[in-house]
């Protein structure tokens, strides 16, 4: 697809509108913290569903409204106040490679960080200053800090081993952005919309590819930090709400 700059910003102006709608949230794993109103409950229930989200959006929210539930649909509390029998009865829950054993320590690791850390956004250090990269980088290392199987660290990105890290960066532009269309929650400010990066993933690569925003092959950091880039072009202040326009392209659309 051949478009000129101007054209193509109008493209991309006019799909990010069409699907950045909060009829979009109903398919969406978004729509999993969408349940809560408590700041802690958004948070947590959007980071493990992001943690889980590969697969069939339908397998995606079905197991993730199962994990909430498990929680007694209240994840802050029960991170913090889960008896050690109630944390082991989260060992039968799967999705995909992520299990049972993997669903526990990232709960512990959680309420290591509620408890000491205040929180999971003071983890992130303003990406502005440091870079993305080691942003990520430096929480995976914080995260990781609570004992766990070497299993379980697949199950969180690295982005300095060239990892493109999409579902860390789906949920921190569920967290950070605030456009007030009612799709991502904009609960978070130690991060401006303008630092963040896009979710790249098969889809959006290859809508990226298409439209010329991505010339790199793979799926890795270098190429995320090439679109978003090139996405900067187009709105510097806000680039990653044209996530919406890619992936509303090659999954709705099949572009």
């Amino acid at each position: 697809m051949s478009l000129s700059k101007p054209e193509l910003f109008e493209f991309l102006e006019f799909k990010y509108d069409q699907y950045n709608k909060s009829s979009f949230i109903e398919t969406d794993p978004i729509s999993i913290p969408h349940q809560f109103s408590r700041k802690e409950d958004i948070e947590i229930a959007g980071f493990l569903t992001a943690t889980i989200s590969w697969g069939t959006r339908t397998s995606i929210l079905k197991d993730a409204n199962k994990l909430m539930q498990m929680m007694d649909c209240s994840p802050y509390n029960f991170i913090l106040h889960a008896s050690r029998n109630e944390q082991k009865s989260l060992n039968s829950f799967y999705h995909r490679t992520f299990n049972g054993s993997d669903c526990i320590f990232f709960l512990k690791s959680l309420k290591n960080i509620y408890k000491n850390q205040e929180g999971l956004e003071p983890l992130f250090d303003d990406p502005g200053k440091t870079g993305m990269k080691e942003t990520i980088s430096r929480f995976r290392k914080i995260f990781l800090g609570t004992s766990h199987d070497l299993h379980s660290e697949k199950h969180l990105a690295n982005p300095s081993a060239g990892s493109s890290a999409k579902r860390i960066l789906m949920f921190l532009r569920w967290m950070v952005r605030n456009d007030k269309k009612g799709v991502d929650f904009g609960l978070w400010t130690r991060i401006r919309p303008k630092d963040l990066f896009c979710p790249l993933d098969v889809h959006s690569g290859s809508v990226a590819r298409k439209l010329g925003l991505l010339r790199r092959k793979a799926n890795d950091w270098r190429s995320v930090e090439e679109l978003t880039g090139n996405l900067r072009q187009f709105d510097p202040d806000d680039p990653v709400k044209y996530d919406f326009a890619l992936f509303g392209l090659g999954v709705f659309e099949k572009f």
